[in-house]
Formats: structure tokens, C-alpha cells, sequence
């Protein structure tokens, strides 16, 4: 899930100032953005509305090509997978994509210990009745439906959890999904939390003419290989073939809570020479 560094911080933060015998008076700021505000609701029925609409123009004139990345692309190369005549699908990440994990959240701030794996383990298994759809999430489901776009779930929740998972996308308003067709796991193959051999397989199946997601690994792994640096991470999706396709078969969705986009050091956010300081002052 990817739930460590800042979130973590913020969540002992949190838990410190209020006290381990209460609830929290205000969760973080992060959280307060996503799961509370007009303003993250807003920006993501825009994301799901522009979606809808990319779709409508690819359903009517077939592109030639998927917005999936072959297996042997690379950064420097990319490359995409042929649709040929196949049915049309759109594919999905879950977790803060479609769906608001607020019972884990909200266990998660109270309790004050940031992420851990065996809990998530448990919210999976039985949380399903205490999650939210992310605003858009299902007026999109239904209209790529009715143009006869398959909707799938590509998520990092685990294989051993499917059914669970199946029964949290339903209660979220989503509709049915059915592992190994329209719901893809972490432990369907050998790459553990990497998706793109689950694309791969989805991809030889579907054109896909959109993703949605709210991590860089919703849309390639390339963007999350080792060695990268955080500001050549947003180097490469802000120009060349990457940025073309925000917006235009890759559409992204706000997570200011948890995941890869919460990197980097100070001098990764400021680079030098954007620095600024107060003038000094005139003495009198």
C-alpha cells in the first residue's frame, strides 16, 4: 500500500497532542483534504468526468493502441499494446481511486501507530462495510458501462482477501467484480505489489483506452524504479511522451495521505535556485 514515511509522522503527531484515551479532535491535514473536503471532491469527479468523456471519443473512432506500456518499454522508450479488434475495457486502481478506506483511516489516526501491514490484513478482511465511493467513482462505473466499457480493478489488496475485496467494491456502489477477470490482485503473479504484469495480462484480453489511479504505479512501474530521484521522478512525467497522456488516457487522482508521492527531502522540493529570504531591513 505504501502507507510509511509522512503519514506515519503525522498520524504520532496527531495521537501525541490529543492523547492516547481520546479520539482525535482533527485528523491530519492530509486527511482533511482528502476524505473532507469540497475541494478534493471536486477535483476528482473532474478527473472522472474528463475520463468519461476521453472515453466516449475513443469508443467512437477505435484507437489502434491501448494506453498500456508493452513489457519491454522503457522510460527512453516507450511503447504501447496493439488493440487490434479486442473488446474495450478501463482499468482501475481501488484503494482512494474508487474507494475511501475511512474505517481504516479513522482506526489509523485514533490509534496513533501510522500504518502496519497485519492491520490493513484485517481491515481487508472485514472492513468492507465501512468504506465510502471517492466522489465520481460511481456516476463513472455506470457511464463506461452502459457504453459497453468493462470496468477493472487492478489493486494491490491481496489474493488471499478476493473475496472481501470483491464485497468492498460492491458496497462502495461499484458494482460486481469477479477475480481473474474483472478484479486483479497483489499475489496474481509473481510481482508482488507491481502492477505491470497484471496490465500486461489485462491488456492481451481488453483494449484499454484509460487508467485511472492515485499513485505513478497505477499507470507504469518505470515510474517507480530504484534509483530514481524525487526530482527527476516529476521530471519525467511533466515532459515528452508522459505528460501527453495525463489527462488523455491516464487520468490521476488526489492522494495527499499516503503513497510514493509523499518523497523528498527539502532540498528535492526547493531546489536552490528558487530560494528565497526577507530582504534585510534599513536600520534607522
Amino acid at each position: 500500500m505504501g502507507r510509511f514515511g509522512l503519514h506515519a509522522l503525522l498520524i504520532g503527531a496527531v495521537a501525541a497532542g490529543a492523547g492516547s484515551a481520546q479520539t482525535p479532535t482533527d485528523p491530519p491535514a492530509g486527511m482533511q483534504y482528502l476524505y473532507g473536503s469540497g475541494e478534493a471532491a471536486a477535483l476528482s469527479i473532474a478527473a472522472y468526468h474528463g475520463l468519461i468523456e476521453f472515453v466516449r471519443t475513443q469508443v467512437a473512432t477505435r484507437p489502434t493502441d491501448s494506453v498500456i506500456l508493452t513489457d519491454d518499454s522503457s522510460l527512453d522508450a516507450p511503447k504501447f499494446e496493439p488493440c487490434g479488434t479486442k473488446p474495450f475495457a478501463a482499468v482501475f486502481d481501488v484503494d482512494e481511486t474508487m474507494i475511501a478506506n475511512l474505517g481504516y483511516e479513522a482506526h489509523e489516526v485514533a490509534s496513533g501507530k501510522g500504518y502496519d501491514s497485519k492491520v490493513w490484513d484485517q481491515w481487508e478482511k472485514t472492513g468492507a462495510d465501512a468504506v465510502a465511493p471517492i466522489p465520481g467513482a460511481v456516476f463513472a462505473v455506470n457511464a463506461l458501462r452502459q457504453m459497453g466499457v468493462t470496468v477493472i480493478f487492478n489493486t494491490n489488496r491481496l489474493v488471499a482477501n478476493a473475496a472481501q475485496s470483491v464485497a468492498a467494491i460492491k458496497a462502495a456502489g461499484l458494482g460486481s467484480a469477479v477475480h481473474g477477470e474483472t478484479l486483479f490482485l497483489a499475489g496474481d503473479d509473481q510481482t508482488g505489489s507491481k502492477k505491470d504484469g497484471r496490465r500486461t495480462s489485462i491488456a492481451a484480453r481488453y483494449c484499454v483506452i484509460a487508467m485511472g489511479g492515485d499513485q505513478l504505479g497505477d499507470f507504469s512501474d518505470l515510474f517507480n524504479q530504484q534509483g530514481m530521484t524525487t526530482r527527476g521522478r516529476r521530471n519525467e512525467v511533466s515532459s515528452g511522451w508522459a505528460a501527453k497522456l495525463w489527462g488523455s488516457g491516464w487520468f490521476v487522482l488526489p492522494n495527499p495521505v499516503y503513497g510514493s508521492g509523499l518523497k523528498g527531502g527539502f532540498d528535492d522540493v526547493f531546489p536552490m535556485d528558487k530560494r528565497w529570504d526577507m530582504p534585510p531591513q534599513e536600520t534607522k
